[in-house]
């Protein structure tokens, strides 16, 4: 058996994006990633192509368990140029799904990271962040409308991408690149923004000089307005970057150093 005979239908895909949805992620290891997950995925596809016990799905599994690791969020584009390719040549394109799926995961992975798992967060959270400050309940269903839009993203692009089959991947090769730097740009901008919006932190002491009492706040305002939120972002940054610092610990550093300087009267909100 060299090429195959079956066409996938619309339960097909229905199957591949549930199973993608809740169950890509199950099998991650350090050794193969998401190569058990990837598996998993398109198993039952993999029979209906190749057959129950055979030698070609035997050789298409060891190939689809191997290393694999891509944004959760574009895993089915790749997913779904693999499966037009198998249904097309059956193992004749082993070698060539392996290439695409090494070629691909990488600009994908950091595509979808920027987007979806930074940019979209930032942007979503940081509006039923400040909807629920003002005790507005609003922000909350945003953010679940958001939710819901990606999955719909994530379940239409696999169809989308088995239809466009190989010429997808040179039709977005050229814009990739420009894709992931645009998003890169956009999320820097965010944070910017959420520096400037969401820290809330000021000077509070105000040494006195004889009569004069000093405004160590307004003078830094008359520099840099909002420096002390960007000086505070800058050195939880720097301390992300340190040996055995984790987010968990700078968290915990940053809050017992915040409830020290407001104990002082250093800092206020």
């Amino acid at each position: 058996m060299t090429k195959s005979n079956y066409k996938l239908t619309k339960e097909d895909f229905t199957q591949i994006n549930r199973r993608s949805l809740f169950g890509f992620q199950l099998g991650w290891n350090y050794e193969r990633m998401q190569g058990s997950g990837y598996l998993y995925t398109i198993l039952p596809q993999l029979r209906k192509i190749y057959g129950d016990d055979t030698s070609e799905l035997k050789e298409m599994m060891k190939t689809h368990v191997q290393f694999f690791n891509t944004s959760n969020f574009f895993n089915t584009i790749v997913t779904g140029i693999d499966l037009a390719m198998e249904e097309k040549e059956g193992i004749n394109a082993r070698d060539t799904v392996s290439g695409l799926k090494v070629g691909l995961m990488g600009p994908f992975a950091a595509i979808g990271d920027s987007i979806f798992a930074s940019l979209v967060p930032t942007i979503f959270g940081a509006l039923a962040a400040n909807m629920a400050i003002n005790g507005n309940p609003t922000g909350i269903f945003i953010w679940i409308v958001a939710q819901i839009a990606i999955m719909v993203f994530r379940w239409k692009q696999l169809q989308f991408a088995y239809k466009e089959g190989i010429s997808l991947v040179t039709t977005m090769q050229s814009r990739l690149t420009a894709l992931t730097d645009a998003a890169t740009v956009l999320g820097v901008f965010m944070v910017g923004a959420l520096v400037a919006t969401m820290v809330n932190v000021k000077f509070s002491w105000a040494p006195s000089i004889g009569d004069v009492t000093l405004n160590i706040q307004n003078s830094i305002d008359m520099i840099l307005p909002r420096l002390l939120p960007a000086a505070i972002v800058g050195a939880v940054y720097w301390l992300l970057g340190r040996k055995n610092i984790t987010s968990t610990k700078a968290i915990f550093i940053v809050l017992f150093v915040s409830v020290a300087l407001s104990a002082l009267g250093v800092i206020s909100k």
